[in-house]
């Protein structure tokens, strides 16, 4: 296979926040590797109709020789954080200097561009963590030639192709017996589905929030549902584009892709408007859940207030009895100052006629329902 050389400009650097963008009057070309980055590990399978082995090369070279095979060559590359072996991989399969920085200067936005005797896609692939909320979100570039295929991974840990590795190894169903622009495909309906476990978490986490925003709202709870619409957010801004690129890699008419493929292409089509439809669905949750916390916020309050008001409306009366017998009135001055001053049984009179007000007060408040707690009516 024959070789150019692209002069790449390099700069090796730690971004000091995850949105990346080059600097003003950045040459065309111009690489940034991320300090912190893992070194890459290529692994390369090569499988026909027949067999299919899988193996670990130490250099990009090693994979010259599957390159023009009638095999299908899978190259992939788990890491961006060596400068000399992404240059040497740039040299290997002839790619343009544009298209290695794309590669490498993560997070580019998701989209497909067609080189000469290539077909280069970029996506984005999200799995949910494991021991905490949220997702993992990643850069996996693809370059598809006519007898092979580059993938290239920010993290050598984890991604959502084992499936598609089964299938190759075990031979199950008709990916051995196609091209790389199957293997292709394989992938981003991977890539896509990937984002149907990290709906569903987020579908449950709604529920949740939901329940929590009735029942006990908080500050915390204001917090959670900002960062629950953040989260959405990163999720639409990454299958949006995806959707897009779907859909030009079925309308345009390109070579390195068949028509049998394109018909795949369009259930992965699908895919990612169920996806998008599932997400804004989720979205609009989140957002009124918003409303229904500034509601139930609102409603907490007005019980408080219905009870201050009832506890006052109960002593108002009992104010006024306890005011009238605290007036300093001379009984042997006239036989109408305050008779019952005088009575023995005065003041347990006095105080059982305030329990019976009391008690009257409560009784009226009760059958008008005041009493009654709405958000305990509510669940």
């Amino acid at each position: 296979m024959a070789k150019k050389k692209h002069h790449l400009n390099s700069i090796v650097t730690e971004p000091e926040s995850e949105d990346f963008y080059h600097q003003p009057g950045t040459i065309p070309g111009t690489i940034i590797v991320d300090a912190n980055a893992p070194p890459p590990k290529i692994i390369l399978i090569d499988y026909s109709p027949t067999e299919a082995i899988s193996k670990e090369v130490e250099t990009p070279e090693d994979c010259i020789p599957y390159l023009d095979t009638e095999s299908v060559s899978w190259v992939d590359v788990r890491g961006l954080g060596s400068e000399d072996i992404l240059q040497r991989l740039g040299q290997v399969f002839e790619l343009h200097p544009l298209v290695l920085e794309d590669i490498v200067n993560v997070p580019e936005r998701p989209k497909v561009e067609d080189y000469e005797d290539q077909l280069v896609i970029i996506a984005r692939m999200v799995m949910p963590k494991k021991k905490s909320h949220g997702f993992h979100s990643e850069q996996v570039s693809l370059v598809l030639g006519k007898h092979y295929l580059l993938t290239v991974q920010e993290e050598p840990k984890r991604d959502c192709f084992e499936a598609v590795r089964s299938r190759i190894f075990k031979n199950k169903g008709i990916i051995c017996k196609n091209g790389p622009d199957y293997l292709a495909y394989a992938l981003m309906d991977a890539i896509i589905d990937g984002f149907f476990p990290v709906l569903e978490k987020y579908g449950e986490r709604i529920e949740d929030l939901e329940d929590e925003v009735i029942s006990q709202p908080t500050p915390k709870t204001l917090k959670k549902i900002y960062k629950v619409k953040r989260e959405l957010l990163q999720l639409r801004r990454a299958i949006w584009p995806q959707r897009n690129l779907l859909h030009t890699l079925i309308q345009d008419e390109n070579e390195m892709i068949s028509h049998e493929v394109r018909v795949y292409l369009r259930d992965c089509y699908d895919h990612a408007v169920q996806v998008i439809d599932m997400l804004e669905t989720y979205r609009e949750l989140a957002s009124g859940l918003m409303d229904v916390y500034l509601s139930a916020v609102s409603n907490r309050m007005n019980e408080i207030m219905k009870l201050l008001t009832v506890i006052s409306a109960i002593f108002i009366p009992l104010t006024f009895i306890a005011g009238v017998y605290g007036m300093n009135f001379n009984t042997e001055k006239s036989p109408y100052n305050m008779p019952e001053l005088n009575w023995y049984w005065g003041y347990p009179a006095c105080l059982a006629v305030m329990a019976v007000i009391a008690g009257i007060l409560l009784y009226i408040f009760w059958r008008k329902g005041w009493l009654e707690n709405s958000s305990r009516l509510n669940r």
